[in-house]
């Protein structure tokens, strides 16, 4: 437990954090891979160059700052963080060397504000916030290890199929090298995958959804071919390019907390944008494989045609339900885009909506739904990288 003195302390710095959260959050990340390289083999270097990677450090920092004296508020992104971290392979000892800089992050950017009772309060926040990180994240490795076959980090899996979906994204299918069975998985989860560029000093991890339903002896992600000259390029270039056939890599355990409740039996709305279809596939085959009476919309956008992946599947999938629509809007095509109205033509009533996509697609169908009067508690939402805030255009 905190100090009420600790607590205001770090609650008085929240202004500050809120100014200045993304400049420490930048001396951080470089301070830290200078002293410690090797971590280069754990961070998305694309999300690092865009500095995703840094606001999202921000955002969390000020969110625990603003919460410290009820981090029971914070308690989804811990959990959204650590199955992040557990896909990663981060491990208790990683927590000293970011608790280290940190905290000499805030003192070299705010130099003579950062007082020695700010830096020894935040070091005590700090701590507590590491414990709960590390303790939830134990749970998490003990439990994916535990299940038959289960693993606790990585493992060695050989590519089986290379399928291509569209003009701009691939499927590949995993088998285990060691012939063992592939423990289950919620649908929308992903994996993690790990591999090594020729001529790159440091090991490439990128996360990708699973994008067919549990149940089968593969795993299944579909990836979309990036512009070479982007950030994120280089990786999906590679793993188009270069991944063949009997080729080796390691994956991660199945992660991730933004997956489809297979309890309930309340209607679902799937809303995609682009490459976002692809845990949306593992839901939909989810549904039709165990609820097949379980009223169901999937709404997806695409560029054109063209671009879009598993097209015939879908059209398979919804016409052998009972209660399920799919529309689908290419917007070179001349359909236009998701609007409030489209949505408020197609969004089942009472429905659990799950959303993914690009980040401005999300923003805008996220503050559509919300103008059209879906509640909060109906709205799940997945970021591929690290987890941005949305700015919503409230109603």
């Amino acid at each position: 437990m905190l100090s009420q003195q600790t607590i205001d302390i770090v609650k008085s710095t929240v202004p500050v954090l809120e100014q200045h959260g993304k400049t420490i959050t930048t001396v951080f990340y470089k301070n830290m891979f200078e002293a410690h390289p090797e971590l280069l083999n754990i961070f998305n270097h694309a999300n690092q160059s865009k500095g995703r990677q840094q606001a999202a450090l921000a955002n969390a920092v000020y969110a625990a700052a603003a919460n410290i004296d009820n981090l029971g508020a914070i308690l989804p992104t811990v959990i959204q963080v650590a199955h992040k971290h557990r896909s990663l392979g981060i491990m208790p000892e990683h927590y000293p060397i970011v608790g280290y800089h940190l905290l000499g992050a805030i003192k070299e950017v705010l130099g003579d504000a950062a007082t020695p009772e700010i830096i020894a309060a935040w070091g005590e926040a700090y701590g507590v916030i590491a414990d709960a990180f590390i303790g939830v994240e134990k749970d998490m490795y003990d439990k994916v290890e535990e299940e038959t076959d289960g693993w606790r980090t990585f493992k060695d899996f050989t590519i089986v199929e290379k399928v291509e979906e569209s003009d701009v994204i691939t499927s590949f299918y995993f088998k285990p090298v060691n012939g063992k069975k592939l423990p289950t998985y919620k649908p929308g989860q992903y994996i993690t995958i790990r591999f090594q560029i020729p001529g790159d000093e440091y090991l490439i991890n990128r996360q990708y959804s699973l994008s067919q339903a549990p149940g089968n002896d593969t795993f299944r992600i579909s990836v979309k071919r990036e512009d070479e000259c982007m950030p994120n390029g280089k990786a999906s270039v590679h793993i188009h390019r270069n991944l063949h056939v009997g080729d080796t890599v390691e994956l991660s355990a199945p992660a991730g907390d933004f997956h489809l409740d297979t309890e309930s039996k309340t209607p679902v709305t799937l809303i995609s944008g682009g490459v976002g279809i692809t845990p949306m596939m593992a839901m939909y085959q989810t549904i039709a494989n165990e609820q097949p009476e379980r009223p169901v919309a999937f709404l997806h956008s695409a560029r054109t045609r063209n671009h879009q992946a598993f097209n015939d599947v879908l059209h398979n999938i919804n016409e052998s339900l009972p209660n399920s629509t799919y529309k689908a809007l290419y917007s070179e095509e001349g359909d236009g885009f998701i609007t409030a109205e489209f949505l408020a033509k197609h969004v089942i009533d009472g429905s659990d909506v799950y959303v993914c996509g690009p980040t401005p697609f999300m923003q805008a169908v996220v503050s559509a739904l919300h103008k059209n009067g879906v509640a909060n508690e109906n709205i799940h939402f997945e970021f591929f990288g690290p987890a941005e805030q949305l700015e919503l255009v409230q109603a």
